[in-house]
């Protein structure tokens, strides 16, 4: 393949303002899926919880190859998968040595059993392509309703404990000195976590979910220390490199998670650079327990 058939494959506009409307509900999943990701992922960075993301994708990824191998539904299969690896991980999450451990465990035993359920599927080839690199050019308007209903789920949950969320992050010990159940809390955001993953591998895919749920967070994190501020430009960076990504892969012919992947890759390092200025002047990016408390 040569440069100008690799260009065309990459970014090819001609047929741009044709190809548009046809996926307006596709750029509505991206950016209910960019609010989702950028919220949940402060609290992943805060938690400390991005190697915990990638062990949950694994599972959601077999229980989505099962679902396709059995003829289900494949984002109720990936739901069961990222629910169960997500509270399996919040039970363990007060034993913090073993933790680590037990995502390592994890993680390829998922993604073995998923490779072994595609193996057996004699299906579509792009449907198995699909759970690793996303197909949300596939959306629907019964599957986009499914899919606000789900991401609204985790928003509110979110909403309802947002605060001792937040206390309980910043420091659990004194969390728990004060009366915080941290323990509870700890199992309802693995709760969310696992919904927000199994949505987000629609867009991305199983392999690439960090670029999702742990890039645009750690990119706000580089440039404010204001929790509200790290919150508005984490969802802010998720919906442009969701919507962006979604919006210049139409003019392509490979899946959209190389674009996203990409242009959040892209906001990260822009914001690291920012960041370092920054600092360089003496302006901390650095929250203050106190204050994200």
């Amino acid at each position: 393949m040569n440069w100008p058939d690799i260009s065309d494959a990459v970014l090819n506009f001609s047929n741009y303002g044709e190809l548009l409307p046809l996926f307006r509900d596709t750029l509505l999943a991206g950016a209910i899926l960019g609010v989702v990701g950028g919220l949940i992922g402060t609290f992943v960075m805060m938690r400390d919880l991005a190697f915990a993301v990638h062990g949950i994708a694994e599972l959601s990824f077999a229980g989505a190859a099962f679902a396709l191998l059995i003829g289900a539904d494949v984002i109720f299969g990936s739901l069961v998968g990222s629910i169960f690896a997500a509270l399996l991980l919040g039970v363990m999450g007060v034993r913090a040595r073993e933790k680590n451990s037990v995502i390592g465990v994890i993680m390829p035993f998922g993604l073995g059993l998923g490779i072994l359920f595609l193996s057996l599927y004699q299906g579509r080839s792009a449907n198995k392509f699909g759970l690793l690199t996303g197909q949300i050019v596939s959306v629907d308007s019964t599957q986009l309703s499914v899919l606000a209903g789900t991401a609204l789920v985790v928003v509110a949950g979110l909403a309802l404990i947002w605060r001792p969320l937040t206390f309980a992050s910043a420091d659990p010990d004194i969390a728990t000195a004060r009366g915080v159940s941290v323990r509870t809390l700890s199992l309802a955001f693995m709760f969310l976590l696992g919904i927000a993953v199994a949505l987000s591998i629609q867009v991305v895919g199983a392999l690439l979910v960090l670029a999702l749920l742990i890039t645009p967070a750690a990119a706000a994190l580089q440039v404010t220390a204001a929790p509200r501020m790290v919150v508005l430009l984490s969802v802010a960076f998720a919906m442009v490199s969701t919507v962006g990504g979604i919006m210049l892969a139409l003019g392509g012919s490979i899946p959209i998670s190389p674009y996203v992947t990409t242009l959040s890759f892209v906001i990260y390092l822009i914001c690291r650079v920012a960041g370092s200025w920054r600092r360089r002047r003496g302006w901390s990016t650095r929250p203050a327990v106190g204050a994200a408390a």
